[in-house]
């Protein structure tokens, strides 16, 4: 993670550093203007217990966005998101997940530090389906999740040219999940239904595509 951060800020300097002599007046958002964003999300761990069991768990998250400026601070879009996410223990597939959905969103930028940084707070509207595959003893679960979520999330834009701009998903304030799961066991008959409603303060999780810790690239149109 420090490589990274270490590598997108070199990123970043070097655009400014060639953009110097640009009227930075001309950074950022005005009425009217529309945009078009692409975010991924990357996870990726491995650990060993006491017992010398390895578990490994890697994931990803795409996140495309349009959105239009209303006015020069508030902007409403639309949205979609993938997310994949596999762990693994002792070699054998304990979890794996692939989700997918699409949303709506409202973005108010409410804060500038310096003429290209622009900070903002997002609220969404989501409806996504996830599929989970685990092992129950000898057999394999299937289960289907129907998820419909609201969420209060705050990123920035970092603009490197007049129209483009890094995108930097920082956290997810708040969230709040409701989802119907449908179970399949293979081997014996019918479905195990149940549903709930969750409540998270903080970073999401692969379940919910539109709740992951992003970064990616903004074009202004």
């Amino acid at each position: 993670m420090k490589k990274l951060l270490f590598a997108v800020g070199i990123a970043v300097f070097g655009f400014t550093s060639v953009n110097a002599q640009e009227d930075e007046s001309t950074f950022g958002f005005a009425e009217g203007d529309i945009f078009i964003e692409g975010n991924v999300g990357f996870n990726s761990s491995k650990d060993t217990d006491a017992l010398d069991v390895e578990t490994k768990t890697n994931g990803f998250s795409f996140n495309p966005k349009a959105g239009y400026l209303i006015t020069d601070q508030f902007a409403v879009g639309v949205e979609l998101a993938f997310a994949k996410n596999k762990r693994e223990q002792a070699s054998v597939i304990e979890q794996d997940v692939s989700a997918f959905g699409g949303g709506v969103f409202a973005r108010y930028y409410f804060f500038e530090l310096g003429k290209r940084f622009k900070t903002y707070s997002e609220l969404g509207i989501g409806y996504a389906t996830a599929k989970n595959k685990y092992p129950v003893g000898t057999e394999t679960a299937t289960e289907t999740d129907k998820i419909i979520n609201a969420g209060l999330d705050l990123g920035a834009n970092f603009f490197v040219t007049e129209n483009i701009a890094i995108t930097f998903g920082l956290m997810d304030i708040l969230s709040i999940s409701n989802t119907k799961s449908d179970a399949k066991i293979s081997g014996t008959p019918g479905d195990i239904s149940s549903s709930g409603t969750d409540v998270n303060f903080g970073f999401g999780n692969v379940n919910n595509p539109f709740s992951n810790v992003s970064f990616g690239v903004l074009f202004k149109l």
